[in-house]
C-alpha cells in the first residue's frame, strides 16, 4: 500500500519580523582547542564487547548470564556442588514428598548437618542454573518442573518445623549397621563400622550431647554409660511427613476425620517399629562388643578359672577334631577324584579301543571289496558271492579279539590284489582252525 503525502505550508511570519536585518553580534567565538575524549563506563564496554565478538544484544546478554552463573559456582566452590543426573532433572514436581530435598539442592553429603547459609547458597546456585527465564534465554526446551522441585526443597529446608519432619524420615542419612562377619574381622573394624551408626542415630536424641561408642581403651564405666543411655533412648523422631494428605473440603468432615485417625495410627505404628528397630540395633552391637565380653570375663575370672580351662580344652579338642575331619574329608575327596579320573581314563581307553575295532572291521570288510571279493580281475561278483564272502568275514570277526583284529587289519592294509588279500585271509583262517576257534570248512570261500 502506497504511503500518502500531505503538503503543509510553512507558518506565516509575524508582522514586523526583521531579525536578519537587525541582528548584531555581541561577541566572537573563542579559538577552538583539540581535546582527546576517552570513552569509559559499563555501557561502552558492553558496546565494545558486542562489536569485537560480533554479537547481537540478546546473544551478548545470554553469554554474560552464563558467565555470571559460572562465576557464582566458582565463588561457592565445590563444597555444595554435586552432579545432576537425568532421573533427578526429570522428576515430577507433584511428587514432592518422594524427592530427596538435599539431593535436589546438591547437599547430599551434608543432609541434616547442612547449615542455613549452605542451604541458601545452594538454592541460589540452583536458581541461577535452572530458572525458567534463564532456560528460555539459552533456548532450552526443559520445562520448569525441576525448578519447582528446587523451590519446594528450599521451602521445606528453610522451615524449621518442616525440615525437622523431613529429617525424621530421611532414610538417606541413616547408616546401615554392619554385619556380624564384617564387624568381627578385626578389633578396630567393630568401632570403625558401629561408630557412624550411633552418630547417625544420635541426631534423634532429645538429650544432647549423646555418649558415643568409644574404642577398645574405653573404661567399664564409659561403656556402661553408653549402653544404659541407648537402652533408655528418648527419641524426638516423628513421622508426620509421611502422612496421607488431609482433604481441604469442609463439606466432607467425616472423610477428614477418618484420614486424621488413619494418620495418627500410622505414626504410632511407625514409632513403635522404630523403637524396636533401635533396641535390636543396640542388642546387636552389645552382642558383638568384645569389651563387654572382656569385662564379664574379668568379673568372674577367679570363680570360673576351671570352667574357662575346660572350655579352652574343649575348644582345642573341637578344633583338632574339626581339623582331623577336614583332613579326612580332604583325603576322601582326593581318593574319589582319583577314582573318578581313573574311571574316566578307563572309559576313554575303552571308547578308543571300541572305535579302533570298528575301524579295523571296516578295513577287513573293505579289503575283500577292494579285491573284487577274491575273484580274478574283470570277473564281476554276484550278490550271492558278496553275501557269502561277507558272511565268512563276519564269522572270522566273531572268533578274534581286538589285538588279533588290529594285527589282521595291519596285514591287509594297502593290499588290493585278490591273490594277496586271499593269501592273508587263508593264513588267518588256517591259524584259527589250528587253534580250534574255527571248525574245518566253517569258512569256505576265505580258506580256498
Amino acid at each position: 500500500m502506497a504511503a500518502a503525502q500531505i503538503l503543509l505550508p510553512l507558518p506565516v511570519l509575524p508582522e514586523g519580523w526583521s531579525a536578519p536585518n537587525d541582528f548584531k553580534a555581541i561577541g566572537t567565538l573563542s579559538t577552538p582547542n583539540q581535546r582527546n575524549l576517552e570513552p569509559v563506563g559499563p555501557h561502552f564496554l558492553a558496546h565494545a564487547r558486542r562489536k569485537r565478538h560480533k554479537r547481537t544484544f540478546s546473544e551478548d546478554e545470554r553469554i554474560q548470564a552464563n558467565e555470571n552463573v559460572k562465576k557464582v559456582e566458582e565463588e561457592d566452590g565445590d563444597d555444595i556442588s554435586e552432579p545432576e543426573n537425568e532421573l533427578m532433572l526429570g522428576r515430577d514436581a507433584k511428587d514432592w514428598k518422594g524427592q530427596d530435598h538435599y539431593a535436589v539442592l546438591g547437599l547430599s553429603k551434608y543432609r541434616y548437618r547442612a547449615t542455613d547459609a549452605q542451604i541458601k547458597r545452594a538454592h541460589r546456585k540452583k536458581v541461577l542454573r535452572h530458572h525458567p527465564d534463564k532456560r528460555a534465554a539459552t533456548g532450552s526446551s526443559e520445562d520448569d518442573s525441576f525448578f519447582k522441585c528446587i523451590q519446594k526443597a528450599f521451602e521445606i529446608l528453610t522451615d524449621p518445623v518442616k525440615r525437622r519432619q523431613y529429617d525424621s524420615v530421611d532414610e538417606n542419612a541413616n547408616v546401615d549397621p554392619p554385619s556380624k562377619k564384617a564387624a568381627s574381622k578385626s578389633p578396630s573394624a567393630f568401632y570403625k563400622l558401629w561408630g557412624p551408626v550411633f552418630e547417625s542415630e544420635a541426631r534423634f536424641s532429645k538429650t544432647q550431647p549423646v555418649p558415643m561408642l568409644g574404642n577398645d581403651k574405653s573404661t567399664k564405666e564409659e561403656v556402661e554409660e553408653f549402653y544404659n543411655f541407648w537402652f533408655n533412648f528418648e527419641s524426638w523422631r516423628s513421622f508426620e511427613y509421611q502422612d496421607e494428605d488431609v482433604p481441604d473440603d469442609n463439606e466432607n468432615r467425616d472423610q477428614k476425620r477418618h484420614v486424621e485417625r488413619k494418620n495418627n495410627n500410622a505414626r504410632k505404628k511407625k514409632k513403635t517399629e522404630d523403637t524396636a528397630r533401635l533396641r535390636q540395633l543396640v542388642d546387636d552391637c552389645l552382642g558383638g562388643d568384645e569389651r563387654i565380653k572382656k569385662f564379664r570375663k574379668e568379673a568372674r575370672a577367679g570363680k570360673d578359672k576351671k570352667r574357662l580351662e575346660r572350655e579352652a580344652e574343649e575348644k582345642r579338642v573341637a578344633e583338632e577334631a574339626m581339623k582331623a575331619k577336614e583332613e579326612q574329608e580332604k583325603l576322601q575327596k582326593e581318593k574319589e577324584e582319583a577314582e573318578k579320573a581313573e574311571k574316566a581314563e578307563g572309559k576313554k581307553a575303552k571308547e578308543a579301543a571300541k572305535n579302533a575295532a570298528k575301524k579295523n572291521k571296516r578295513v577287513l570288510k573293505g579289503s575283500v571289496k577292494d579285491a573284487n571279493y577274491l575273484l580274478p580281475q574283470g570277473q564281476e561278483a554276484g550278490a550271492k558271492r558278496i553275501d557269502e564272502i561277507l558272511g565268512d568275514v563276519d564269522a572270522v570277526l566273531g572268533k578274534i579279539d581286538n589285538e588279533e583284529l588290529a594285527s589282521l587289519a595291519g596285514k591287509l592294509g594297502g593290499l588290493k590284489l585278490a591273490e594277496e588279500v586271499g593269501g592273508v585271509w587263508r593264513e588267518e583262517v588256517k591259524r584259527l582252525e589250528g587253534e580250534g576257534k574255527l571248525r574245518t570248512g566253517e569258512v569256505r570261500l576265505l580258506s580256498s
